[in-house]
């Protein structure tokens, strides 16, 4: 019945998925920050995506283990890991470069000593370990909500799309569904850096939507759903608890740094434009 009417199982999906979603934004938006409730708004809100697929793959009896759950290939999730390192090292590195920010900021570096018990340790060495730790064992968390949304974007949204439109299309469409979703709390709560809220969408807008196009290729390209889970994981864990913490920011820092600054989402598009012009090594919908 699924394959049959890809353009219903779609909307289905995303009418649940909003309307579930929707509560949560209640919740995030009535006490304006995005960790309200010690987090759990969010979490329920990161696995509204989910709940979706499940309540869609009951109403049009398909079984759940549909969405893809195989690992697949190891290179493709040790690059879901690495690309969004690279990409977002690389942006770190020429806003501390150029002067937009600072490496590194001793209060936050501080607080991460303390934390550790270490407090006697040199900073670079306090650094190190915290990135570390961050990097590997901060994966599993990480993991663990964006397995709510990937599950629902990539593991079922992007697969029907793809038999209906394309790659193209379909990075692309979702990707603004994807942006959309994030409006809410980022117009109305806390989930932004500061600065315009035109300014901030926009530069968030590039980056998901370019992300979109690297997240459905490797999901695509691997047959896999986890390389989404690990590609948002590690973009989520290196930009938001590794670098964006580590720079000492100024006022025009908020302007290029983190989600909602300039650099990051101009080197994801550098990214999804490659992974676009490599789009024919994908294989044909199903």
């Amino acid at each position: 019945m699924m394959q049959q009417n890809p353009r219903k199982t779609i909307v289905i999906f995303l009418l649940i998925t909003f309307a579930i979603s929707a509560i949560f934004y209640t919740f995030i938006i009535h006490t304006g920050k995005i960790m309200g409730g010690r987090g759990a708004f969010v979490t329920g809100m990161m696995w509204s995506p989910a709940l979706g697929a499940f309540l869609t793959s009951l109403i049009i009896k398909r079984p759940i283990s549909a969405l893809a759950w195989k690992w697949g290939e190891g290179r493709y999730q040790l690059w879901s890991y690495l690309v969004p390192l690279c990409y977002s090292f690389a942006a770190y590195l020429i806003i501390w470069t150029v002067g937009w920010g600072r490496f590194y900021d001793p209060q936050f570096v501080g607080e991460a000593a303390e934390s550790f018990g270490l407090e006697k340790l040199p900073r670079g060495w306090v650094i190190a370990l915290y990135v570390l730790l961050t990097g590997t064992i901060g994966m599993v968390r990480s993991m663990s909500s964006a397995l709510g949304e990937e599950i629902g974007w990539r593991g079922l949204l992007a697969p029907e799309m793809y038999r209906m439109m394309g790659y193209t299309k379909t990075a692309f469409i979702s990707g603004c569904i994807w942006a959309l979703w994030h409006l809410p709390i980022l117009l109305f709560a806390d989930y932004n850096s500061g600065t315009p809220a035109w300014y901030g969408f926009s530069c968030f807008s590039i980056l998901v939507i370019s992300g979109s196009f690297i997240f459905t290729w490797f999901r695509l390209k691997s047959g896999s759903l986890w390389t989404a889970v690990v590609l948002h994981a590690s973009h989520n864990l290196f930009i938001q608890a590794i670098f964006t913490p580590l720079t000492l920011t100024s006022e025009k820092t908020k302007y290029f740094y983190d989600e909602f600054g300039i650099v990051i989402p101009i080197l994801s598009l550098l990214v999804a434009i490659y992974l676009w012009t490599r789009r024919g090594e994908l294989p044909a919908p199903k």
